[in-house]
This record gives structure tokens, sequence and C-alpha cells, in this order.
């Protein structure tokens, strides 16, 4: 599932292309994505709105058209957002979109695509989603972040001052990689970056949080900081789905630190990387290096 860092490497990147644009119209061959009324609902809702802003709220995407509505995208498991041209071609009685680029475009990844929104200077803003698990609504703005749950969702990951990065790691008896991932504590943050963060902090997954010594949370919290930041600079990671919105590659994959590197030597100690279940996600860790 993207995170924190690929969701705000493609709102950074959709940011030039598509604010000040306006919607022209919208296509798709996989109506049950959109989740705010009828796909005829939608198409006349959105159609001739202006984009006025775009932004990032945990893992979602928020669109800000004018006329105070917004336009919410949470990629899922495998969805990424494309800036580019397709056309609609038939193939076995149904309409697909097909590139009309070649190079990271025609990357089989990127041709999933099941939702587009065509805008005025002949672009197209294009969801691709293999498994077809994405989830597009639109709404009045307050109307949406009410529907959506907006306002439970923790402070950033990014954002989050120290003492109430500490506050609330205390405040749970679960297991920490299990708090790193609640988006209530802490918003942004999935398996791929809170495996990497706790190697980094030599943390194991399976300590409870609540026992964590506050010179062991500040570790945490400089490695969420730093290797946050660095993924974010280096476009997210691509070892899956996820590409950015040109249809290319994240460059943090390379740089994983312990992230399905099962069996392969710790770059610290050269134990071999191990995992176990935590609260039904696989954890990735050092057994020398993050002792519980």
């Amino acid at each position: 599932m993207p995170e924190l860092p690929e969701v705000e490497s493609t709102v950074r990147g959709l940011s030039p292309l598509i604010v000040g644009r306006k919607i022209v119209s919208v296509w798709s061959d996989a109506p049950k994505l959109i989740r705010s009324g009828t796909f005829a609902d939608f198409k006349d809702n959105i159609r001739g709105r202006k984009v006025v802003s775009i932004s990032r709220r945990a893992k979602n995407i928020l669109i800000g058209l004018d006329g105070g509505y917004t336009l919410l995208i949470h990629l899922k498991m495998t969805g990424h957002l494309m800036v580019g041209r397709w056309s609609f071609l038939k193939d076995k009685g149904r309409e697909i979109a097909k590139t009309d680029s070649s190079g990271a475009m025609s990357d089989k990844v990127n041709n999933y695509v099941h939702v587009i929104f065509v805008l005025d200077d002949g672009n197209m803003l294009a969801l691709s989603d293999l498994r077809k698990f994405a989830k597009v609504s639109l709404g009045k703005t307050e109307e949406l972040f009410y529907k959506e749950k907006l306002d439970q969702i923790g402070p950033e990951a990014t954002d989050i001052p120290l003492l109430d990065f500490e506050k609330a790691l205390k405040s749970s008896k679960r297991s920490i990689k299990q708090v790193l991932l609640d988006q209530e504590k802490i918003a942004g943050i999935g398996n791929i970056y809170s495996d990497d963060i706790l190697w980094k902090a030599r943390i194991h997954p399976l300590r409870p949080s609540i026992s964590l010594t506050s010179t062991e949370i500040k570790a945490i919290y400089k490695a969420m900081r730093e290797i946050l930041n660095i993924a974010i600079k280096l476009r997210g990671t691509s070892i899956s789905d996820y590409r950015d919105v040109r249809g290319e590659k994240g460059g943090y994959g390379p740089k994983r630190l312990v992230y399905r590197r099962d069996g392969e030597p710790c770059k610290r100690c050269g134990t071999p990387i191990t995992k176990l279940k935590v609260g039904g996600r696989t954890a990735r860790f050092c057994p020398s290096c993050q002792i519980i």
C-alpha cells in the first residue's frame, strides 16, 4: 500500500500539472471505485469544476475544487495516479484506456487504468489500480471530511512534535509496530517504513510501546523523520505497484533497510533478517540488533 512518502510524492508531482485546470469529463470502466453516489451523478457533479488545490491527509489525496467541493482519492493497495494522455479502445466488447506514450508509461503496472479525468489542457489524470481497491469520493468539503472521518486521523508522522509522539507511544500497551501503524495515533506510516524505522532505532517490533524509555522513543522519532524525508526525496518505494505521476519508479526501493529483505544479511551486523507476524501484519527485523 502506498504510504506517506508515496502519497506525498504524488501530491507534489500533481500540483504543477493539475492545479488551475478544469475537469472536462470523466471516464471509468470500474464505476465501483466511485464511492459517492452513482457514476452518472459523480460525472455531473465534477464536470466543469476547477482544481484549486491539492494536499495530503495521512494516505488520502485531497483535490480541492471550486464551489467548495473536494475530490478524495485513497490509493489503497495497488493504486497510483499519473498525468498523460490515453486513447479509448474497444476490446472484447468493452472500452479500455491505452496510453499514447512509450517509455515508463508503457510499463505493465501502469496499464490498469480504470478512472480518467480529462483536463482542459488536453492532459488526463488517470488512476491505475491492478486490484481495483482504490477509493474515489466527491463531496462538499466539510461533509466529505466528516463522512471519511478525517478528523479522527492522528497527527502527521512528518509533523508531530516529539512530546506528542512520546505521549502517543506511552499511551498504548500494544506493540510498537502496531502503534506506528495506527492511523489514529500517527498518520501515514505503513509496513515498509515501520520496519525500516524500528531497525534504524534498534527496537524490536514486539516491544510493548508503553515500555519504551524516553531515549528509545527519541531514537524512533529521529529514525522516523530521517527515513520518511529520504523516501519523499526519492519519490517513494516501487518494489510493488506504486509509480509516480509520470509512471516512473520511486528511488527508495534499493535503499530499504529490512522491509522484504528476509534472509539477507543485516546491514549492521550481518545476521540474517527474519520476520514474524504482529497483529496480522508482517514485521521484518534483525534478531541480533533488535532485541526484545
